[in-house]
């Protein structure tokens, strides 16, 4: 009976997995797909320090503006506010991007358009801080919503929250 205790015991042990005894690992890569079959994805959504992460978007509808910025994370049904850069007038912030194929004048030189299939890949920038609110302390994300043209269109929300991890 003692020999059935230990095996069993020893079998209980085995099947611990093994990260419980690891170092922390980096996280994986993280995808959210949207209402009209669009998606959002980054490598990674940890981070130690101020960084930049790809962030790759595929099957958006090219028709309609979008905004991909890194904003704290707003309540459900509001738009993302505050954000990093802002509004990036001179696109060089590199927090906020406006991606539309077809702008209005005005955008010309300001709106990347999108790549063939509603496609882009842009570096944004994330901080452990946007203005006054500490990303350690409040939920933050990368975000995508729909431009000021389509003002109110929550349709094509996506959020990727962003973790700041200790040293």
């Amino acid at each position: 009976m003692k020999r059935s205790i230990v095996i069993g015991l020893i079998s209980s042990a085995m099947s611990l997995p093994l990260t419980s005894f690891a170092a922390p690992s980096t996280s994986s890569p993280q995808t959210i797909s949207g209402q009209q079959g669009q998606s959002l994805s980054i490598a990674s959504s940890k981070f130690k320090a101020d960084s930049k992460v790809t962030v790759v978007g595929k099957g958006f509808d090219e028709t309609v503006g979008i905004y991909l910025a890194y904003c704290v994370l707003p309540k459900k049904g509001m738009a993302p506010t505050p954000c990093g850069g802002g509004a990036d007038m001179q696109g060089v912030k590199e927090a906020s991007f406006w991606i539309s194929s077809n702008p209005p004048a005005y955008g010309a030189g300001l709106a990347i358009a999108f790549q063939p299939g509603g496609r882009f890949k842009e570096q944004v920038a994330v901080s452990k801080k946007i203005g006054k609110f500490d990303c350690r302390k409040v939920r933050c994300a990368i975000t995508v919503r729909s431009d000021h043209l389509h003002e109110g269109d929550r349709s094509h929300d996506l959020f990727l929250p962003i973790t700041f991890i200790k040293k």
